[in-house]
């Protein structure tokens, strides 16, 4: 578990592939001490397993499943990622709840200067868009950060300058492809109330469901 904080970035000192899998050796560009083989470290919000490691380094496999899912197979060796390790019980929770485990990817559309700051703008797969609220959470490539405005299949989050200087977003261009996390806590709402929801994939709606749909009366009568 993460808290889409980002420590710093690494650096990608290379990267051995075998068929659709590879190793990522990567070299942390800020003091990362004490990294233990087996514990987690999400590396642009992929929660990735520490196989070996030394003085601010460390290697990680990536599956095809997790090549798949993330934009790490188009990582290069000298390019920069961003790292964070796992949650303490102890922590403070500074960010969201992030698993690192990847929703999908995301792409930049267009970046703007709002004073200091900066606007993106992303698409991201349309079935992913219930999950996504106007100031609520998200985490793109490890990031945790506030939805400034969204739709269906888009969304805008507004960077300040420490996130710039912290990160790698600073880099992001038009066309850029971006790990997408959407909210661990909204995804397992969602799955509870998914079978009283109108239709239940089979073009059924549950006994007593409301002729309207999912009602406030509906929800406080089944327990919520």
């Amino acid at each position: 578990m993460f808290t889409g904080l980002v420590l710093g970035c690494g650096r990608v000192a290379a990267m051995s592939r075998t068929g659709r899998e590879t190793r990522l050796s990567i070299t942390a560009l800020f003091p990362l001490p004490d990294i233990v083989l087996g514990e987690s470290i999400a590396v642009n919000g992929a929660c990735l397993t520490v196989e070996t490691a030394g003085k601010n380094a460390f290697s990680a496999y990536a599956s095809a499943e997790t090549l798949a899912c993330t934009s790490l197979g188009s990582l290069k060796p000298g390019g920069t990622v961003n790292l964070e390790r796992a949650l303490r019980l102890s922590d403070r929770l500074g960010g969201h709840l992030v698993s690192g485990h990847v929703d999908c990817l995301a792409e930049v559309e267009s970046v703007v200067a709002a004073g200091q700051s900066r606007i993106y703008r992303l698409k991201f797969p349309a079935e992913h868009g219930a999950m996504v609220v106007a100031k609520g959470s998200v985490a793109l490539d490890g990031i945790s950060l506030t939805v400034n405005d969204c739709g269906q299949d888009f969304l805008t989050v507004n960077i300040i300058p420490e996130t710039q200087k912290a990160t790698t977003i600073s880099g992001w261009t038009p066309g850029t492809a971006v790990n997408m996390e959407t909210d661990l806590i909204g995804k397992y709402v969602r799955r509870m109330l998914g079978p009283f929801l109108p239709g239940d994939g089979a073009g059924r709606s549950p006994a007593g469901m409301a002729a309207g749909g999912l009602t406030e009366d509906f929800l406080r009568g089944h327990g919520f």
